[in-house]
Parts: C-alpha cells; sequence; structure tokens
C-alpha cells in the first residue's frame, strides 16, 4: 500500500548515500522523503523506524 501519494521508483530514482538505484522510500514526519539502495535501506531501517519513518520498498 502506498502512503501519501509516493509514485513508484522509477530507474531514474537513485540512492541518496550512494547513487545505486534506489529500492526503497522513506517518508520522514516532517514530510521530506529519502531514497535508499537496498544495502543502505537495511542499513539504516532501525533508525528511520525509531523516528517514525514510513518505509515503502518498491515492487
Amino acid at each position: 500500500m502506498r502512503t501519501r501519494n509516493a509514485t513508484l521508483l522509477t530507474r531514474y530514482d537513485r540512492c541518496d548515500r550512494c547513487s545505486a538505484a534506489a529500492r526503497t522510500r522513506a517518508l520522514l514526519p516532517g514530510g521530506n522523503e529519502l531514497l535508499f539502495c537496498g544495502h543502505h535501506a537495511r542499513q539504516h531501517e532501525p533508525r528511520l523506524r525509531e523516528i517514525g519513518a514510513e518505509l515503502s520498498p518498491d515492487p
């Protein structure tokens, strides 16, 4: 289920940490978003959940 009208990630969406293909969108409580590759999504998931971010993995 997509929240906050999040669109599907495309091949042009890149990880905000390393520029690899984005696989996960993190919607932050303040309304901003971060995009992560699979590696960085797994690395940062515990802290993102702790601050209340909504994680939306791309299908």
